[in-house]
């Protein structure tokens, strides 16, 4: 068995004293991208499929190349998690009947069975992650890493503005 993990144990690296909120961003990022990672392995998902699925619930049938743009990832990193998913059965992916040219993905029927439990991961998620902090508390921090956000969009090629997270004003 693993021993505990380095990024909560060890002391802030020399290199990152300059950035104790980047820091503690990346770490959370990484504890909650863990904790997704188990939650959504019971739905035989990997963390980032949930995303993927998410915005296939959502549009509809997009076209793969809209799809990747809307992610913000790699191309052959969507590609892999398309395939991944294809051979699940959780999406397929065909022609577009208006473009031959390009690739239509759509949650089957399977893919859109999942929706109940990665909300469900979710709503685990927000009670795990915010345990001990009260509605102002919460509404008080969604809006912090909302502002957070906004200040990185440019800088991460991201167009337009950050919307604020559901049921924060």
């Amino acid at each position: 068995m693993p021993g505990p993990d380095p990024v909560c144990t060890e002391p802030t690296p020399s290199a990152a004293h300059g950035g104790p909120v980047s820091i503690a961003l990346a770490r959370v990022a990484r504890m909650h991208r863990i904790a997704a990672g188990r939650r959504l392995r019971e739905l035989e998902l990997y963390p980032g499929q949930e995303m993927m699925m998410m915005r296939l619930w959502d549009r509809g049938p997009v076209r793969q190349s809209e799809l990747i743009q809307s992610l913000g990832l790699d191309a052959s990193t969507v590609t892999k998690m398309l395939q991944r998913l294809e051979q699940c059965g959780h999406v397929r992916r065909g022609p577009d009947p208006a473009d031959r040219r390009a690739v239509l993905v759509e949650a089957t029927d399977e893919g859109r069975a999942l929706r109940a439990g990665v909300e469900g991961v979710w709503t685990d998620l927000e009670q795990l992650s915010l345990s001990g902090l009260g509605p102002e508390d919460r509404a008080e921090l969604a809006r912090l890493l909302g502002l957070v956000a906004e200040n990185l969009r440019e800088e991460a090629g991201e167009a337009g503005e950050c919307p604020p997270p559901p049921g924060v004003c």
